[in-house]
């Protein structure tokens, strides 16, 4: 019954198994022209500044000298830290999240979502999550059968279950998540530095080779209105000191400054924007939240969970005491060295220095308190309930003072303020997505 549910494609008719190995080794081409494309353009821009600059163009030895070192060594951190990118190694989940087969038989004979719920906590109870859906359930994978640690999200493209995933990045053919995430900053780092550097020392020799072609057709624009010949006015210039320098190569330099730029613009913004991440612990799928589907081979499970797949972007993580977009920032300092680790000599090498394991991760002092709390009980993990109410919405109800708890409970007004707040999700949120 397992395999039926990780396996849950079917086969067209006529559909051979020749041509689905073809398909398949098709789109593993496929995925790797972004990378291609990449590779590329840096050799290009070898040639372009180290022969056609360095060598052709600059005429200090000295200068030759320093641009050449310097260039050499942001090129090989760049292209050591893109390397570590593509090729890191992505652990998969341990096998303690993977739901044995006595409970995943439990599960898809189970003929309500609470019952479902009630097996999914039952057996979430031992392991280190804290985070749940917008529903309140234990976050769990269909595909892979497994329960999500936190932070961890199924990606559709490598069909799998990924640690602490940010995002699946084309330009390297890979997920990006905890065990590349510091090569990922490191690539767009000295990425962004490569190209401002290129960008930097090519200024002054493309603003040259710009007045050069400026002064030559302003000299001949008179003869080329006078004689009305635009072919002859082209072969001068050609022929004279103008075609000379483009003969030169000098139109790479121009190249190489416009392509530099270019990717230095995109590359600050996205660098930037991760920069903002990883100062507040978030990543960007922390920020999107979705109900997952609860697979059955027979279909027949049909309620709230199978008709309202929520996605919601730009949400803060979901905690047992409510959402929480800073949930897993411990401060701006720790949460560096969460990615980056506790060794400042290996900050800006791409060694991999990250703390943790990726499964579980230090949260707010307020969610630590919930958690264990909450599993000291009597009734263990138990006690918050099975059913769909029971979980709520993530509000979290006011702690009444001792002078409450000794004469009475909260009033009726008060319980009537904070059951309006407290109305069911489903209620409240009526926009439904495809899931993530």
């Amino acid at each position: 019954m397992a395999s039926s549910v990780q396996n849950n494609r079917v086969s067209s008719p006529g559909y051979c198994v020749c041509c689905r190995t073809c398909n398949m080794w098709c789109w593993r081409a496929f995925k790797w022209l972004p990378v291609l494309l990449i590779v590329s353009i840096i050799t290009w821009s070898y040639y372009a500044y180290v022969i056609q600059l360095c060598i052709f163009t600059i005429e200090s030895t000295v200068q030759q000298c320093i641009y050449l070192v310097l260039y050499h060594i942001l090129l090989i951190m760049f292209a050591w830290s893109y390397w570590r990118t593509i090729f890191a190694e992505i652990k998969p989940i341990p096998e303690t999240f993977k739901l044995p087969e006595t409970e995943l038989e439990k599960l898809l004979s189970a003929e309500t979502e609470d019952v479902q719920r009630s097996i999914l906590d039952n057996y979430a109870k031992d392991l280190p999550i804290v985070t749940r859906t917008m529903s309140g359930s234990v976050r769990y994978c269909n595909r892979c059968v497994l329960i999500k640690p936190d932070r961890a999200h199924h990606c559709s493209i490598c069909a799998r279950c990924v640690l602490k995933m940010d995002h699946h990045c084309p330009w390297v053919n890979n997920c990006v998540c905890f065990f590349n995430y510091k090569f990922f900053m490191l690539f767009l780092g000295y990425a962004l530095l490569y190209c401002m550097f290129i960008m930097a020392t090519c200024l002054p020799y493309f603003i040259k080779f710009w007045k050069m072609y400026q002064e030559y057709k302003y000299a001949h624009c008179d003869r080329l209105i006078e004689k009305g010949s635009v072919s002859k006015i082209c072969m001068e210039m050609i022929n004279g000191e103008f075609g000379a320098a483009a003969s030169a190569g000098r139109y790479h330099i121009v190249f190489a400054f416009f392509v530099a730029l270019m990717f230095a613009i995109s590359l600050g913004s996205l660098f930037g924007y991760h920069c903002y991440l990883v100062i507040n612990n978030r990543t960007t799928l922390d920020m999107l939240v979705s109900y997952r589907r609860l697979g059955s081979p027979t279909g027949q499970i049909i309620n709230s969970m199978l008709k309202n797949l929520v996605y919601e972007a730009f949400r803060a993580p979901m905690f047992r005491g409510g959402a929480d977009k800073n949930g897993f920032s411990i401060g701006a300092f720790n949460n560096f060295k969460e990615v980056f680790g506790n060794s400042p000599n290996l900050w800006l090498v791409p060694v991999f220095t990250s703390l943790g394991d990726g499964c579980e991760f230090p949260v707010r002092r307020e969610h630590q308190l919930q958690t264990f709390t909450t599993a000291q009980e009597t009734h263990g993990y138990e006690s918050m309930g099975t059913t769909r109410s029971s979980f709520g919405d993530g509000i979290v109800y006011p702690v009444p003072n001792q002078e409450e708890e000794s004469e009475s409970l909260l009033s009726s007004e008060r319980w009537e303020r904070w059951g309006e707040r407290a109305r069911p999700f489903d209620e409240r949120e009526s926009s439904s997505f495809d899931e993530l």
